[in-house]
């Protein structure tokens, strides 16, 4: 039975915003992104890791590769929104 995603964004209507960053930093990444759709890079980003995720029940899926995949996504991500917090931070007056 495949599970549904139960998480929430703490600022509710960020979902369009998150997505868009997906988007545009997997692009940069070098795959292919449909940008109303960027969930769906993760099978990309899963073939060219040979991990054989597929729409639906991965049950058979190990934790181990299930990971590769998520950080192949959420690294770049990550280092993105830290990338735009010190961009912003530096923008700031100083006391």
């Amino acid at each position: 039975m495949a599970r549904k995603n139960r998480r929430k964004l703490v600022v509710s209507g960020a979902e369009q915003g998150v997505k868009a960053l997906k988007a545009d930093v997997m692009l940069k990444e070098g795959y292919q992104v449909d940008p109303n759709r960027p969930d769906d890079v993760k099978y990309e980003v899963a073939k060219t890791l040979g991990v054989p995720l597929k729409a639906g029940d991965n049950g058979n899926l190990t934790t181990e590769s299930a990971g590769h995949v998520g950080g192949r996504i959420g690294g770049p991500m990550v280092r993105e929104m830290i990338r735009l917090a010190q961009e912003q931070l530096a923008k700031q007056p100083r006391p």
